[in-house]
């Protein structure tokens, strides 16, 4: 039997702790997390409540120092600001690296990040967990079955009544804070908006227009919306702060029907001959209300070692990430521009790389 993956956790948060420990503890025979890091002295010392083996330090460079030669991966779960310089001194130092979404706060970071990847040969896995959630998971199983045809309309909407706060120990609204989330709910939930949106209408975006605004005191946007154009069809999405309920909805088109999506409850919309439409009524407990999805990590960091083992540097997902960044920068530029629809690269210069690599 081969050892468990050494890894060590940078930033020990509410996602760290509640979504990515659980999962890791619960496959001890392939994950160990042996060294935490985290600025804070309060979360170290929680780090060292929950992780009694673990070795604790209080930041990157001092761990990666005494770490590095006895690690197989890092664990990024810091805020946005930070995730760029991390995974970069992760690869310098040989080590694969999982990573928080949005895996960077720039484009140019995000494509300079997938290219010391393949550089390094070490694998980059971003933190897609959206796509292990059971109802995103049945809606992919239906899909796949080709009744709906093409798809060309999806919709997105993600309703909360505030933001997400991070731990009280440690400025609880960070994601408000330009400085260190990058963004507001663009930034903050964008990148599950959009990485699903490529996997429903199969294709990359070619243009975006966004409008956004901002009813707080924070220098980061509650409100945001966007049309994503395609190849194949177009996405809507609408994502708030502010709103009275939370909730997720989404709905997907094509020839012939329908899913709709509301939380755990699903709609699948069946056209027969004659105009008449059938629907099936199914659900999928994802738990939503939970805001650490500790059961869609699992999933996810099995991925990821999948990943490792085949040698895939810088697979789709990682390249998805890098899309998703690009789009919330240029829906940013959009919005500066009242909305102005703007054209996006139509190939990625990471997939040619990953390819060739």
């Amino acid at each position: 039997m081969t050892r468990p993956y050494q890894g060590a956790l940078i930033g020990f948060g509410f996602i760290a702790e509640k979504g990515h420990i659980p999962a890791y503890l619960a496959a001890p025979g392939m994950f160990e997390i042996v060294a935490v890091a985290d600025v804070c002295a309060a979360r170290r010392e929680k780090a060292r409540q929950v992780l009694p083996k673990a070795r604790i330090y209080s930041d990157t460079k001092t761990l990666l120092a005494a770490e590095a030669r006895n690690l197989d991966f890092v664990d990024i779960a810091t805020p946005p600001c930070d995730h760029a310089a991390i995974a970069h001194a992760a690869f310098d130092h040989s080590l694969h690296v999982f990573c928080e979404k949005p895996i960077t706060t720039s484009a140019a970071d995000a494509r300079s990040l997938l290219d010391h990847a393949q550089q390094a040969k070490r694998v980059f896995f971003p933190s897609h967990n959206y796509k292990h959630a059971p109802v995103i998971k049945a809606i992919r199983e239906t899909l796949e079955t080709g009744e709906l045809g093409a798809i060309h309309l999806v919709t997105l909407d993600t309703f909360r009544t505030t933001h997400a706060k991070g731990v009280a120990e440690w400025q609880p609204d960070w994601r408000r804070q330009r400085k260190t989330s990058g963004g507001g709910i663009a930034m903050d939930h964008g990148s599950h908006t959009f990485y699903l949106a490529f996997d429903w209408l199969a294709a990359e975006p070619t243009s975006i227009n966004a409008k956004m605004s901002n009813l707080s005191t924070f220098d980061t946007e509650d409100n945001f919306s966007c049309t994503v154009t395609f190849p194949t069809g177009i996405a809507v999405a609408q994502l708030t702060w502010n709103s009275g309920f939370r909730k997720v909805i989404y709905t997907i088109h094509g020839e012939n029907g329908a899913i709709k999506v509301e939380d755990d409850d699903i709609e699948i919309h069946r056209k027969r001959a004659g105009g008449k439409i059938d629907v099936e009524k199914l659900s999928a407990a994802s738990h939503w209300m939970d805001a650490s999805h500790a059961e869609w990590f699992k999933a996810l960091q099995l991925d990821f070692v999948a990943a490792i083992r085949k040698g895939e540097w810088v697979g789709r997902e990682a390249r998805d990430a890098a899309m998703c960044v690009t789009l919330i920068e240029t829906a940013y530029a959009s919005a500066r521009a009242d909305g102005r629809q703007l054209e996006l690269t139509p190939a990625r210069a990471t997939e040619r790389a990953a390819k060739a690599g």
